[in-house]
């Protein structure tokens, strides 16, 4: 497997997907954090600063989200769909690089965004002068960082859709593993609660094949500026990097049987 060719790949789907305007984004949040900073100081009293910390996060990660989905799925099926792929494959390139080369395209845009994104998070809350929790501002950049991680899953599992199946069948199916995957916890909960053996069966083998994305959302712990412990930081941060793995291998396995 080449490396440079890996990486020409990744470059190139950088500046494509760059170039279809998904920097609007920014520009999307910039203006939600006006409205949250101008209508919450009129809706709440003494949590004002929790809320607008929280609001933030949570609409940095979910626009994240929404490119990965939607982006995500295109980044094969588009070459698909457009024949592009018969151009590719005959090259001295394997399947397994283009794979891989479109998910790091993909996850350096989404870094660019979150980077981006988190500044102009960070720049409104001091101009509103909102108090920070001692220990918050660490916190913040923690809970960003496994948020990146938490989008590379959500690539990986938008590629491995996209390989066999159309867009928009994609598109919904990554975002029902985003969903289930923030409630997968939710789901074991409710499977002990049925007293139902076959029930609880069940929602332990959802609990074991969809992601925990509950493990890579820091976002209540940056409100209160408090971290998990390292040990667990570190186990969930490679929890989700062999969660990209799979999936990663899964997409090269179904592309690669695939004919064209």
């Amino acid at each position: 497997m080449g490396i440079a060719r890996i990486w020409t790949i990744a470059a190139n789907g950088f500046r494509e997907v760059i170039r279809d305007r998904v920097l609007y984004v920014i520009v999307f949040f910039a203006i939600v954090m006006a409205i949250a900073l101008r209508l919450l100081p009129e809706i709440s009293a003494t949590t004002e600063d929790k809320i607008v910390i929280d609001v933030g996060l949570g609409a940095i990660g979910a626009l994240g989200a929404l490119v990965a989905i939607f982006i995500g799925t295109g980044l094969i099926n588009k070459e698909i769909e457009k024949r592009t792929v018969l151009i590719l494959i005959p090259k001295p390139m394997s399947r397994a690089e283009l794979i891989i080369g479109k998910h790091l395209g993909l996850v350096g845009v989404l870094l660019v965004l979150v980077a981006a994104m988190s500044g102009i998070y960070f720049l409104s809350l001091v101009w509103a002068k909102v108090v920070f929790h001692p220990g918050s501002v660490p916190s913040i950049l923690v809970s960003l960082l496994y948020l990146s991680i938490e989008l590379g899953i959500l690539v990986a599992a938008a590629l491995a859709f996209g390989v066999f199946t159309s867009s928009l069948l994609a598109t919904l199916m990554t975002f029902g593993i985003y969903l289930m995957g923030h409630f997968s916890r939710d789901l074991v909960e409710l499977g002990k609660i049925s007293k139902n053996t076959s029930i609880e069966w069940f929602t332990q083998g959802l609990y074991l094949i969809l992601p925990d994305l509950s493990r890579l959302n820091l976002r209540n712990d940056a409100v209160y500026g408090v971290l998990p412990p390292t040990s667990q930081l570190l186990g969930d941060a490679v929890y989700g990097v062999v969660y990209i793995t799979v999936l990663l291998a899964i997409a090269i396995l179904i592309f690669s049987r695939r004919q064209f």
